[in-house]
């Protein structure tokens, strides 16, 4: 390299590091602009997560009775729903022969008492419907889903309120 060729590169570096030097003011103004815009929205973010955790704290005991309300109508509408079904029916007066069943032995056993007869007569026999237990499994897993849905949103309106925008 020519002492000419080396002058001009040095004077080329110069020159860069004069530019970068340059820019390196504005380029620290706004790093530091960030880093106080962030740290603000860290404060006020703090301080309207309080404002709603407070709120909802001294409100919990409404919204919980409404969110347990909330299905009333639902309840309502099921069972009405429920007696209309055919299927419904048919289980209900299977179930109620075994209660038939159990008033006749009952009964039965009454009488073999009333004429001082040995008690033949056997003590009813109750066993578990199944059926019930797999409804109850069902609703309970989409009762769960919808459950954890309605948490979603309660997060959801959380983070809204508590970054602004809600």
């Amino acid at each position: 390299m020519t002492a000419n060729e080396l002058k001009r590169a040095a004077e080329r570096v110069a020159k860069l590091q004069a530019q970068a030097e340059e820019l390196s003011a504005p380029l620290a103004d706004a790093q530091a602009q960030l880093q106080a815009a962030q740290e603000a929205e860290a404060i006020r973010r703090a301080e309207r997560a309080e404002v709603y955790d407070r709120e909802f704290s001294q409100t919990w005991p409404a919204r919980a009775q409404d969110a347990a309300n909330s299905g009333d109508a639902a309840r309502e509408r099921f069972f009405e729903a429920l007696h209309a079904e055919p299927w419904f029916a048919a289980y209900v007066e299977y179930r109620a022969a075994r209660y038939k069943r159990g008033h006749v032995l009952t009964e039965a056993q009454r009488a073999q008492r009333a004429l001082g007869e040995v008690v033949t007569v056997p003590e009813q026999r109750w066993y578990d419907a199944e059926i019930v237990d797999e409804i109850v499994r069902s609703v309970e897993k989409q009762a769960g889903e919808i459950g954890a849905q309605f948490s979603e949103e309660l997060d959801a309106a959380r983070e809204s309120y508590v970054s602004g925008t809600g």
